[in-house]
């Protein structure tokens, strides 16, 4: 199956207007025919090309780079990226359900997905030039590269503003130094957007973005994290020591940069809910489909109260949390600002993500704290998405500054 809208078609591809929750007229959670067809199609592949590795993967922390090539010939790597770039054309409802899907299977592969689609591609797709987006974009959509995006540093987590990154302007080149963290595909990566100070420390009018390819002089990968989750999703330091930069390589207008970063946060975050969907969908199933198999005192223990409620209050908040990002989705899908929107679905999907994952290795018991089942994996992954594109605490730092205008 083969999710870009073809020009030779395995399918005609239904578009609806909008995802069919209308808010706030309407509640209702309907699933479209292409969420249907994505889904079904991600749980195939997952089934042939993750699940058979994926202990591996975690084990080693591997970064499997096939499966991502595989995952573009898919149109997965390009989810949102117009046709005419080699994207599959397709919205955010549409990306929510290929992140979840993933996620449900093995979220290190979900949280590499999301980052190369919402963070370098994103940032390309919203803030570059025409030339940009058609030397780039067709590479990046196929997944024939693999890109990342580089704003936090060590010393300047959600403080991004304070960033110690240079880029000074030599001609007709800019002079990169400095160092960035915590970044996805920072060794694998083919290419990366970065945003480095290009005017005072503060000034959020100081900072710009730039387009660098792997293998330019100055530009290196340094120390790889060993992670408690997440493992088999590549995370390293990008190092700059006098990396020259040429000047058609900055996205937008010089000092845009950290305004362009918080619009594709604003989407990155949707993606981070989506992922803690995904990674409670499957710890609940997994714990739900235990708790049926599971016999104590000649009965499975979904049987008994305390089960039961746990799976009651695991299945509830996924469904309130469902609801938060496709209406976050669906929102950005008809252009309207999701500030607000995003924030709240990225902080609750993400908190319901941890205590969902957390409840299920107590529904597992023994077993759920052995790596020889699904929960403790889950576990384990779930923790990073209170962490990631901006922490609950932010989360809640945002939704307060847009409730108290």
């Amino acid at each position: 199956m083969y999710l870009r809208q073809p020009k030779i078609g395995f399918y005609e591809p239904y578009r609806p207007v909008c995802f069919p929750i209308s808010f706030p007229n309407s509640m209702e959670l309907v699933a479209t025919e292409n969420q249907t067809m994505i889904a079904q199609m991600v749980r195939d592949f997952g089934a042939t090309h993750i699940k058979p590795k994926m202990r591996e993967w975690d084990d080693t922390q591997e970064f499997p780079v096939d499966v991502f090539h595989k995952l573009g010939e898919l149109g997965l790597m390009g989810v949102l990226v117009p046709t005419e770039y080699g994207g599959a054309g397709f919205g955010y409802t549409e990306y929510v359900t290929a992140i979840a899907e993933l996620s449900k299977i093995d979220p290190s592969i979900g949280l590499s997905m999301a980052a190369h689609n919402s963070l370098c591609t994103g940032h390309i797709l919203q803030h570059a030039s025409e030339e940009q987006k058609q030397k780039y974009l067709p590479k990046l959509a196929t997944g024939e590269w693999i890109g990342a995006w580089g704003l936090t540093e060590p010393n300047t987590g959600s403080d991004a503003g304070n960033m110690r990154t240079t880029a000074v302007l030599d001609g007709d080149h800019y002079v990169l130094n400095g160092a960035k963290n915590f970044i996805t595909h920072g060794k694998s990566g083919n290419v990366a957007v970065v945003i480095a100070r290009t005017g005072e420390v503060g000034d959020s009018h100081g900072m710009t973005a730039f387009i660098i390819e792997r293998g330019t002089p100055g530009f290196s990968a340094g120390r790889k994290e060993d992670k408690l989750g997440m493992r088999a999703s590549e995370t390293t330091e990008l190092i700059f020591t006098d990396c020259r930069v040429p000047v058609e390589n900055v996205i937008g207008k010089v000092g845009d940069g950290f305004v362009q970063s918080l619009k594709v946060l604003d989407g990155g975050r949707i993606s981070i809910a989506a992922l803690s969907l995904g990674i409670a969908q499957g710890a609940f199933e997994a714990a739900l489909q235990y708790s049926k198999e599971r016999h104590q005192f000649n009965q499975p223990i979904s049987s008994f109260q305390g089960i039961s409620f746990k799976l009651a209050d695991m299945a509830t908040e996924i469904e309130a949390a469902s609801l938060l990002t496709y209406r976050a989705a669906d929102m950005k899908d008809q252009g309207l600002s999701v500030n607000r929107e995003s924030a709240m679905a990225k902080l609750y999907a993400s908190e319901v993500c941890v205590r969902t994952a957390n409840e299920a290795v107590q529904i597992f018991g023994g077993y759920g704290y052995t790596k020889d089942y699904p929960a403790e994996k889950f576990y384990r992954d779930s923790k990073l998405c209170t962490i990631g594109e901006g922490t609950s605490e932010i989360q809640k730092l945002v939704i307060a500054r847009t409730i108290l205008k």
